[in-house]
Formats: C-alpha cells, structure tokens, sequence
C-alpha cells in the first residue's frame, strides 16, 4: 500500500453500505454509528433509510449521507430515477448512485442512457452523482461507452457494480475504468470487497472510493496489520 493511504485515508476513501431489503433501522443506525466513528467517507443506504441517516449524522458532517437511485436493476423510468434523487436529497442525501440503464445502453440507446444520467444529475443539483455501469453485465466496449457518458451528462464518479448483478467489482475492471476517465472522475469499486487485502488491491487500481459493507472489518485489519 502507498505510503499516503494511512488509517485516515483509508477510512476516508470508504462507503459504509447496507443495501439488503431486510435492513432495519436499528442496523442502519449502527452503521452511521460506526462510519462516524471510524471516519468513513460516507453511509450509503436505500432511499427510505436517507432521513434517519442524516437525523443520525447531523453532528458528523464530514459522513455524508448516500442514497442509491434505481437500484439495483437501472430499469425504471428517467422521470422515476430523477424524482427519486430529488426527494433523496431533500431527505439530506449529499451522494447518490444511480445504476445506468443497462438494457439501453446494450440497446446502442447512447443518448437515452446519457440523457437518463443527466436527469438525475439536474434533480440531485450540488450532490455528486455516482453511476453505477454493473460491469459484469457488459462487454468491454460496454464499459468505455458507459465511462463516456456518465463524463459527458455530469456525473462525479463512475462505480464498478451493485453487488446485486452476479459479480462485483474486479481490480481490471477498476484500472479500465480509471484508465478511461483519467483524473476527472472518481473510480468507486463496490461487490464483493470484504477484506483488507481486497481493499487495498482496488485503490492500488486506482479506486478513490470503496463501496463495502465490511468496513469495520477491513478498518480492524488495518490495525492489527504492519501499516
């Protein structure tokens, strides 16, 4: 690991994440809990989690509150996805990550799915969007295309999966991705990332977020370890 990415700036690269549809709010409050805690970078959750999130984070500004958009399956409707991120943030939410519209970007729907993206961009206004491209379900041409138009419709980040599409995230995967963005977009890497081994893999492929739901575990290895 770089010398830079030290217990601070590893906590702050984290997403603290609990998207299960049997999450209650007794576990999403430990989660604000633990991400306030530990200094994680934000606490990501299902839309109807958003105001007891930022209720519980009201004096812990530096952890953001994130809500995920058409999640999992990127299916809905643009006019859906857009209302969704806009009630998320009057909910208080500073991030949201909307899944792409994976059928129509296979479709060749190029200006669909940019115009899809955008819609959530103007409904979130100063919140960063994340676009989540589900990267197991598209080819590598896919991939280049999906980077390209989450760039040109405003988003923030580009982010490898759900965690809900058969396959998380991969560190080729997060080096394409990076490769194709360069420095103006951030990477998020997310499925799958369990372990501090993993975690460290994906920054070293040039993640600058990490979507996890192990972040106290991949926190507590960090400690036990010779970092």
């Amino acid at each position: 690991m770089p010398a830079e990415w030290n217990r601070q700036k590893l906590a702050a690269a984290i997403d603290h994440t609990i998207l299960k549809p049997e999450a209650t709010s007794a576990q999403v409050t430990q989660l604000c809990l633990e991400a306030q805690a530990f200094g994680f970078a934000a606490v990501c959750v299902n839309p109807c989690h958003i105001p007891l999130v930022t209720r519980t984070l009201r004096n812990a500004p530096q952890v953001k509150a994130c809500s995920v958009i058409g999640f999992p399956l990127g299916a809905n409707h643009s006019r859906i996805k857009a209302a969704e991120a806009k009630q998320a943030v009057a909910d208080g939410a500073r991030e949201v990550d909307m899944v792409l519209a994976v059928g129509a970007l296979k479709d060749g729907g190029h200006e669909r799915v940019e115009a899809d993206i955008r819609a959530v961009v103007e409904a979130a206004g100063e919140a960063s969007v994340k676009v989540i491209i589900e990267t197991c379900l598209l080819t590598e041409a896919e991939k280049v295309v999906a980077c390209r138009l989450a760039q040109r419709a405003g988003a923030r980040f580009v982010k490898t999966s759900t965690g809900f599409g058969g396959a998380g995230a991969t560190a080729a995967d997060v080096r394409r991705m990076r490769a194709m963005v360069g420095d103006a977009l951030g990477v998020k890497a997310s499925g799958g990332i369990r372990t501090l081994a993993q975690a460290l893999e994906m920054l070293a492929a040039g993640a600058t977020r990490l979507g996890t739901s192990s972040g106290v575990a991949i926190m507590e290895a960090f400690s036990q370890s010779d970092h």
